[in-house]
């Protein structure tokens, strides 16, 4: 059975294809690419169709991740087939429990950084488009050091699963 994530941020151009990419490297990485289905997704459709950012484009290709892209809109209907929605900040997460059809579907919705220990209370991934490339270099490190504890978390789930 597949173990399916979506990643969503505002216009999945940024910071949810960063995220995208970075895990499913690390869950190719752990051998789980079989097993794990990772996709991204936007909470509105501004930039539907479309590539990832060019400076998101660029911090992923020099850190030897994968940039191919095309955003998307998230559909609520993805709820009943997704097993786990992680917001990049708390703006994406009280949309997408809005967007939620039931408790349940609300429930699968987590923030990224919740799954980084050293991430204190500081659960946000700041956008960075607006800012210079070094907003996109901070935020594929938050995205990297959350990736590995979200990794543990998916694994434990999955393996569970085949037990």
């Amino acid at each position: 059975m597949t173990y399916r994530v979506c990643f969503v941020c505002t216009g999945n151009i940024c910071r949810s294809p960063m995220a995208e990419s970075v895990f499913r490297a690390r869950v190719a990485g752990a051998g789980l690419d079989d097993r794990v289905e990772v996709d991204s997704a936007g909470t509105g459709g501004w930039h539907e169709g479309e590539g990832a950012d060019p400076r998101t484009v660029t911090v992923l290709r020099e850190h030897g991740y994968d940039a191919g892209h095309t955003a998307r809109q998230f559909d609520p209907s993805w709820f009943g087939r997704l097993d786990l929605v992680v917001a990049l900040d708390a703006g994406h997460l009280r949309a997408l429990r809005r967007l939620a059809p039931t408790e349940e579907a609300a429930g699968k919705v987590r923030l990224l950084r919740s799954y980084d220990p050293a991430a204190d209370d500081d659960l946000d991934v700041p956008d960075p488009y607006y800012g210079g490339a070094d907003g996109f270099d901070a935020c594929l490190e938050m995205v990297e050091a959350a990736s590995e504890g979200l990794l543990a978390a998916v694994r434990a789930h999955v393996e569970g699963q085949a037990a």
